[in-house]
């Protein structure tokens, strides 16, 4: 499941569709957003630095952590950033989100100079200006061939406390329909929201990634230091839920668990003993969608309308080319109504000499269309 989630980031947009998008949804019950974020992101990165990935570059946009966070994490994960100015750019938007620190202390950040592919972002309220500023760093990357870059933003939670939801919208619309954007993913607070907004988000997405805690929580689990510190322990290990839109329509839904160690992530396939089963997948209604076993059997015993029951002999449907011997051993004569049987005064019924029987039809008239004749049911059982 992860490992085709990777590919279609890799893979980026389709001729003559929108690009790719990634939510990845976390919780109180369950923090490690982020390190699944991280996952991805590096996997990304790996693809595009070794040129195998669509997208010739990419652009971080950080909220939550420091420029100097993901230098680090790239190198830990055996990405080569010795010439990461030529792929990656990072837009700032941690150090100084308001302009607050460039006002009242006149300073430059100190884990900012040290890296020219990063830009500090001073007014993350002003979204017109944050996706110029992103899609300027991504021309940069590709130049002036023609090539397409991914965007990355590690925390949208944070956005949403400067900026309305319309907006943040219109700046996930302005990417995914932009004619250089390969892929697009980012990851959010989901329980610090209203369900209105994370909906909008979900549905602005083409692949929605939730983690969920495999061990249930009581209300109260978060009034002690005690359950604080085994809350820490269950976030590393859960499961994810994925829902992807295919390009028909279909939404597909897979889980997998993960653990989190050592800084990174592990995925393994969910076991038979704690799979989701199809029922849950369904819609909460006041009636059953499901039959029982005696329901199943029940409608198998119904006999459809024009059926071929066959009653244990091989069955065999009049066509209007079957012998007139075998039509007659069939009794199907005997069905016929008397309108029919007017019509079929006006054939010739004859014989060849191999005795197969013969139609002769006599119009009435010249003007009588083909094949007015023929009876749409003739193909029935009946």
């Amino acid at each position: 499941m992860v490992e085709s989630v990777a590919r279609i980031l890799r893979d980026g947009v389709l001729e003559g569709e929108y690009a790719p998008a990634l939510i990845i949804k976390d919780s109180l019950s369950m923090q490690s957003g982020l390190h699944v974020f991280d996952h991805f992101l590096c996997n990304l990165c790996s693809n595009i630095s070794s040129s195998r990935s669509q997208a010739r570059g990419l652009v971080v946009v950080t909220f939550a952590r420091k420029p100097a966070f993901y230098f680090d994490l790239l190198k830990r994960r055996g990405v080569d950033t010795t010439h990461s100015e030529r792929w990656l750019q990072i837009l700032d938007c941690y150090s100084d989100p308001l302009g607050w620190k460039d006002k009242l202390l006149s300073h430059t950040q100190e884990h900012v100079k040290d890296h020219k592919n990063v830009a500090v972002f001073k007014d993350v309220t002003n979204t017109n200006k944050l996706i110029f500023s992103i899609l300027d760093l991504g021309k940069e990357i590709i130049g002036q061939e023609k090539g397409r870059f991914s965007v990355a933003i590690d925390l949208v939670t944070e956005l949403i406390r400067h900026t309305s939801l319309q907006l943040i919208c219109s700046l996930i619309n302005n990417f995914r329909s932009h004619d250089q954007l390969s892929s697009l993913l980012w990851s959010i607070h989901s329980d610090l929201h209203e369900p209105r907004t994370v909906a909008a988000l979900d549905y602005l997405c083409s692949m929605t990634l939730y983690l969920d805690s495999m061990v249930h929580q009581p209300t109260d689990v978060y009034r002690s230091n005690e359950n604080l510190s085994r809350l820490e322990q269950n976030s590393n290990r859960g499961r994810l839920h994925l829902r992807l839109k295919r390009r028909n329509g279909r939404v597909k839904i897979l889980s997998e668990e993960f653990l989190v160690e050592n800084g990174g992530v592990k995925f393994v396939p969910v076991s038979s003993g704690n799979a989701i089963s199809n029922e849950s997948c369904l819609p909460k209604v006041q009636f059953n969608l499901q039959l029982t076993e005696k329901e199943r059997t029940d409608r198998a015993k119904v006999v459809l309308p024009f059926e071929h029951q066959g009653n244990g002999e091989h069955i065999e449907i009049y066509d209007g080319r079957r012998s007139l011997a075998r039509f007659q051993k069939n009794n199907v004569l005997s069905s016929l109504t008397d309108d029919t049987v007017s019509a079929v005064s006006k054939v010739n019924l004859g014989m060849d000499d191999d005795g197969k029987g013969q139609i002769h039809y006599v119009r009435d008239s010249d003007d009588e269309k083909f094949d007015s004749d023929e009876d749409p049911d003739d193909d029935l059982d009946i």
